[in-house]
């Protein structure tokens, strides 16, 4: 799965994948599609989209392609509309700087509109109802066809990020750092098991509950009590990828943490 471009037709909002397993992996920022209308308002900058999870899906190549998962893949870029922030604008961290469900700046503090383009708030509602609900519409219809089938779901948010990002947190961000909303959107047996796995590997660096605690994905869909168990992996990207000005993909540096992402997404159930 490659990236998706910003050239040609508009893709569909997003991929679906349907599995055996009562496993579902939502990638709401690995997009990369830009609509024309909106690359003619960004900067230069903004253009390269720096924020992306830049090839999570790759990543997660293994998951899905042998261990029978279901999976929710966004197209558009997290700068269209950010689908794991709340349609609301509700802080997910009070006091601290987060990006918003229609950003207007990168994670670097750089404008993404330039000047006399910038975004409304009509225009921000219309972008909801355009891109944040219908993936959110797809990933409550696959959690409930799930739970019909199994009588459980577990769902996992994948993510990643540069390894320093001042704005949002101080120093280098350690290679995996695992969100459950402080033990609330997951059972603790499973929470256990998970960051078990993550502590037991001596390769990646390593954080449960740290700066990333889930985002609105885990935090909304998170309900251990009605048997739907939810939780976020945030990775640095240092631990798969060169963090370059042009981002690639290196299935070579890849390789280990892949292998131990199948492990974990074995280990849900």
């Amino acid at each position: 799965m490659s990236a998706l471009g910003s050239l040609g037709a508009s893709p569909a909002l997003f991929a679906t994948q349907r599995g055996a397993l009562p496993i579902l992996i939502s990638f709401p920022h690995s997009g990369t599609y830009l609509p024309e209308v909106l690359r003619e308002r960004f900067t230069a900058d903004a253009c390269e989209l720096p924020d992306t999870d830049w090839f999570v899906p790759e990543l997660y190549h293994g998951c899905l392609e042998r261990l029978g998962v279901n999976a929710l893949i966004a197209s558009h870029s997290r700068y269209v509309a950010d689908l794991n922030r709340p349609a609301d604008g509700s802080p997910l961290y009070p006091g601290q700087i987060e990006s918003t469900v229609c950003p207007t700046e990168t994670f670097a503090g750089a404008a993404i509109y330039r000047a006399g383009l910038e975004l409304s708030a009509a225009e921000t509602r219309q972008r909801i109802d355009r891109y944040w609900r219908p993936y959110h519409d797809a990933l409550a219809a696959l959690r409930d066809e799930i739970l019909a089938t199994h009588g459980r779901c577990l769902i996992w948010d994948a993510h990643s990020i540069r390894s320093q990002a001042p704005l949002l947190f101080d120093g280098l961000l350690p290679e995996l750092n695992l969100g459950t909303w402080n033990r609330r959107s997951a059972e603790a047996a499973l929470i256990d098991r998970v960051a078990g796995l993550i502590g037991a590997q001596q390769h990646f660096s390593h954080v449960v509950d740290g700066r990333f605690k889930g985002g609105y994905i885990t935090r909304h869909y998170g309900a251990p009590a009605q048997r739907v168990q939810a939780m976020q992996l945030e990775i640095a990207q240092r631990a798969y990828m060169s963090e370059a000005d042009t981002p690639q993909f290196d299935a070579q540096r890849a390789a280990p943490l892949g292998a131990l992402l199948e492990q974990i997404i074995a280990a849900l159930l």
